[in-house]
């Protein structure tokens, strides 16, 4: 028989070029935010704050001010990759009591055994206390030029402006809405009228307005970053959740601090890789690099290469999820997004924030707009794991942010969203550079396979045959379609530096409709 298949077609994603700035992200509006930073002289780490905060405006479901992430900055002048960790802390006043399990499996991002009404996928119980602004607040004050309130005008014009309701957000907000549909203010931004927005065939996109939004980045530009922690934003968060029953009180934002941190640094092949440390993906990525380079590939990405890739990968995850706690995606993709962002002058950052799941607790804020993260869910609830439920507590996480140098030289950024699929995309487009010698645009558009914890290979159709065989013989395997619905592989982006040459390029995920490289100009 043959088998269901949903698509049919080949999809090209247009490579930007300049010898100035280029930004690469998920959704080109934000990147444009960012070039237009470069061309009216901002670094790298202006660019992308700018390009972080404007995401919460145009993007709100993967990220915003109520996220978290990991950011990567390389100094051109020192030649150095400094880490800014923004991760999830748990609220010092949860009770793992409060998370009663009730037999089965939850049928979200993790196969974690199911909590007494989900509170840990949605709702209050669910957040996390969010790092998203004094970790963009930080990355700018120490490594930017441009003042707090600068960068933020630009997010503070697109939530005024709203989103345009285009297919794309049509699909978005169908695909959760009757998870959205649970909580009054979510559901009066996100499903006007009862449904999910739908601008008629050739009428001029309707705009959905993120209540509340604009008048918070308002706020945040005139008060400062520590207003969202200590100030009259923080007394509005606490206060609406607490009004539903939530933990997360003044004292957990007024101690948060995003925290500067030393790369994981390691050799590769004659490329030097930085990589977030700690509850990241970062130390599984380091141990299938050391990995991969014992293997013997190939020039030319033969079936040994997508071989190799299945064996170091299934060994990392194994390793991963005995020893930091986490066990398997189940169904959907995180609601991450990355960016990467290089200057004229050859600084770059690698930056992943995230709300974790798509809408992450599904809660919108009343008093302040804020669409808050359910970075709860990163841990098992099951006591006695390193990765189980404790107050005060930071989750392992999947974000994996990478910074490639070589001859002391910045190469190449790269980073992608997509849960527990994310570092397998990075690994392997970062051996199709180094051990194949691809272009950055031939690698993106490269099939991939997806190893990420389970038994199963996932694999691109449009692999040659031999590699497909080759693989079948070995592993069990799946035919996985690069599709824009479900994202069954991660969702990379990067940008590229070639020093022979002097010239930039960038590029973003092949199949999301609204991702894209921006140069300055």
């Amino acid at each position: 028989m043959t088998e269901h298949r949903v698509q049919n077609w080949i999809v090209h994603k247009p490579l930007a070029r300049s010898r100035g700035g280029i930004v690469a992200t998920q959704n080109r509006v934000a990147g444009e935010v960012g070039a237009r930073v470069l061309a009216a002289g901002g670094n790298a780490v202006d660019a992308a704050v700018a390009t972080g905060f404007a995401l919460a405006a145009v993007e709100p479901w993967n990220s915003g001010l109520g996220g978290i992430g990991f950011m990567l900055v390389y100094s051109a002048k020192e030649d150095r990759v400094e880490v800014v960790d923004f991760g999830p802390v748990a609220p010092r006043g949860l009770n793992p009591a409060d998370y009663p399990l009730t037999g089965g499996y939850t049928a979200d991002l993790f196969t974690w055994p199911t909590v007494k009404d989900d509170c840990n996928v949605h709702g209050p119980h669910s957040i996390a206390v969010p790092g998203h602004v004094d970790g963009l607040g930080l990355a700018l004050e120490r490594f930017g030029t441009r003042s707090f309130a600068d960068v933020l005008q630009p997010a503070i014009a697109l939530a005024e402006q709203g989103i345009a309701a285009d297919w794309f957000v049509t699909l978005k907000v169908a695909t959760m809405a009757r998870d959205l549909a649970r909580y009054e203010t979510t559901r009066a931004v996100w499903l006007p009228n009862g449904f999910p927005p739908v601008t008629l065939p050739g009428a001029p996109l309707e705009r959905l307005k993120l209540t509340g939004l604009s008048g918070t980045l308002t706020r945040l530009a005139r008060g400062g970053r520590r207003d969202f922690y200590e100030g009259e934003i923080a007394r509005a968060i606490v206060n609406d959740l607490a009004a539903m029953g939530g933990k997360l009180s003044l004292d957990d934002l007024k101690n948060y601090r995003a925290r500067l941190a030393a790369p994981l640094e390691l050799e590769y092949r004659g490329a030097r890789f930085a990589l977030a440390p700690g509850l990241t993906a970062g130390p599984t990525m380091a141990r299938a690099l050391g990995a991969l380079a014992g293997e013997k590939l190939q020039r030319g990405l033969h079936a040994d290469a997508f071989l190799a890739y299945a064996r170091v990968l299934r060994d990392a995850y194994a390793e991963r999820l005995a020893t930091m706690g986490e066990t398997a995606d189940h169904r959907n993709p995180s609601t991450t997004t990355h960016l990467n962002v290089i200057d004229r002058d050859g600084n770059m950052v690698a930056l992943t924030q995230t709300l974790l799941s798509v809408f992450g607790s599904r809660v919108v804020l009343p008093a302040t707009g804020i669409l808050m993260n359910n970075g709860i869910m990163w841990f098992d609830p099951r006591p006695g794991s390193p990765n189980s439920l404790a107050p005060g507590k930071r989750p392992l996480t999947n974000m994996c942010p990478t910074i490639v140098r070589r001859g002391g030289r910045p190469w190449f950024a790269i980073g992608a969203s997509g849960g527990r699929r994310i570092f397998p995309a990075v690994l392997q487009i970062s051996s199709f550079l180094i051990d194949h010698g691809m272009t950055l645009e031939d690698a993106f558009h490269q099939p991939r396979i997806d190893v990420s914890g389970g038994e199963t290979v996932g694999v691109d159709p449009r692999l040659p045959d031999a590699v497909r065989k080759a693989l079948a013989e070995k592993f069990p395997v799946s035919l996985t379609e690069l599709l824009v619905y479900p994202t069954n592989f991660a969702c990379p982006s990067a940008v590229w530096n070639d020093p022979a040459s002097g010239e930039h390029q960038g590029i973003a995920d092949v199949m999301s409709p609204w991702s894209g490289a921006v140069a300055e100009e």
